[in-house]
């Protein structure tokens, strides 16, 4: 009798990269009590004030990484760059807007669909198989989401909900962009989500009648968001997206979406109706479920 062969240690690259992601999430599970702690400014005027912290922030990073300009980068980054940096600004604004007219309960629940929104597209467009305990996990989520989203208790609004799964789409793609470029920089293509932001925040702003002077309240906390959570988690998530497969990158991540709720409950007493409970609790159970499933099989080969 043969015996099995001994099961073989993740790569070392792999397991930073694991890491760096779960980080990010843990950084961006603090962005709902930036947002709440926000006193009067609107999404387009948080946006805009968050995109000048982003931008600077990977501007230096990314000069420290490469001594190049990031336009330049950015430029060289071609189609890739462009597309991940005009999804990130979909998914900031789906996300500010999500958690200013819903519970953050629900905004990060329903964020946490963008694991299989990603596994479908990475299917489609980079040809990475999904297996068929992604597809049965995919068929339970939206059955979690059909729940929260359908809440009359008045906890939370359609607009909002769907905000958040407008944001998840984004970052969804935003990741298929990371995957489409490994092979280069993709540091960039964050640096230049936060170059669209302002100008088309900005351009929202005078349309709108906007003042685009905050108080010293909302600004600061706004700026400090673009470089401590959003800007930081990025580029954690960015660089660990070379080592970590698609479906993965962002099952990996949901550190937020366990932490996000916790800290308002915990800083400003804020808590979550029944059919948010029932339908994140759907949702969380599916991708244990795809997570659990995925980790008894070999990786799949993928460029580094």
């Amino acid at each position: 009798m043969t015996e099995a062969a001994p099961a073989q240690p993740l790569p070392e690259t792999r397991v930073q990269g694991y890491l760096l992601v779960i980080l990010a999430g843990v950084l961006w599970s603090t962005v709902g009590l930036g947002i709440r702690l926000i006193e009067d400014a609107l999404v387009w005027q948080i946006l805009f004030y968050r995109s000048f912290g982003l931008t600077a922030l990977l501007y230096i990073v990314i000069r420290l990484r490469t001594g190049q300009n990031p336009l330049t980068l950015a430029r060289k980054g071609g189609w890739p760059t462009m597309i991940g940096g005009a999804s990130l600004v979909a998914a900031y604004t789906g996300g500010i807007y999500a958690i200013q007219n819903t519970s953050v309960a629900d905004a990060m629940l329903l964020f946490a669909s963008a694991p299989f929104m990603t596994a479908v597209l990475a299917w489609i467009i980079l040809g990475e198989r999904v297996r068929a305990h992604t597809w049965v996990a995919i068929l339970a989520a939206c059955g979690g989401i059909g729940v929260m989203v359908s809440d009359s208790s008045g906890a939370s609004s359609i607009s909002g909900n769907l905000a958040a799964l407008f944001s998840a789409l984004g970052f969804a793609v935003f990741t298929i962009a990371l995957r489409w470029g490994r092979n280069g920089e993709m540091l960039p293509a964050v640096f230049v989500s936060g170059l669209m932001a302002i100008v088309v925040m900005g351009v929202i702003c005078v349309v709108l009648g906007l003042p685009l002077a905050l108080t010293p309240r909302d600004g600061g906390i706004a700026l400090c968001m673009g470089l401590f959570q959003v800007g930081a988690g990025l580029v954690l998530y960015t660089i660990g997206s070379k080592h970590v497969p698609a479906a993965e990158l962002t099952l990996l991540s949901l550190a937020e979406v366990v932490l996000g709720p916790l800290w308002v409950w915990m800083f400003l007493g804020e808590t979550i109706s029944v059919a948010t409970a029932i339908g994140g609790a759907i949702l969380l159970a599916a991708i244990a479920f795809n997570a659990a499933l995925g980790m008894r099989r070999k990786p799949p080969v993928t460029l580094v």
